[in-house]
């Protein structure tokens, strides 16, 4: 049997697993990549090297490409994938891995991307205006 190249094997998975669009399987593994670049440039020591990312790892490296490609519309780009927690990059990668895609460790589970962070907090707020300190006394009611 031939080998089936990434385009095929995501839509195997997506006629198994539906919950999320394909352009969210490609998402997922552009930021693995990037994630494992800029970890390596962390530590030189392991640059030439098999290079293993935890889920607390990848999804922090998920927030901050997704950050650096949509900007203020991450959020509502990865929500019309079907991404709308942490959860959810978890189980795309692990649908990966069952199509041997990715790679995992004994110790690596699907729990590992269970709510590290709300889409919240990693998506909106950073875009949010800051308040000064000056502004928030100012806008206070005096009793």
């Amino acid at each position: 049997m031939p080998e089936l190249d990434f385009t095929e094997i995501i839509d195997l998975i997506c006629k198994e697993d539906p919950r999320y669009a394909k352009k969210a399987y490609d998402f997922v593994r552009q930021a693995l990549d990037h994630t494992v670049k800029e970890l390596r440039k962390l530590d030189a020591k392991r640059a030439g090297r098999s290079f293993h990312v935890t889920g607390a790892e990848l999804l922090e490296g998920m927030r901050i490409y997704a950050l650096d490609q949509f900007g203020p519309m991450a959020k509502t780009v990865l929500n019309a994938w079907g991404i709308t927690r942490c959860r959810d990059f978890g189980a795309i990668v692990f649908n990966l891995i069952e199509y041997n895609v990715f790679s995992k460790t004994d110790s690596d589970k699907v729990e590992d991307f269970n709510e590290i962070y709300t889409f919240e907090e990693a998506f909106i707020r950073p875009f949010l205006p800051k308040l000064s300190p000056r502004l928030g006394k100012a806008t206070r009611k005096v009793a």
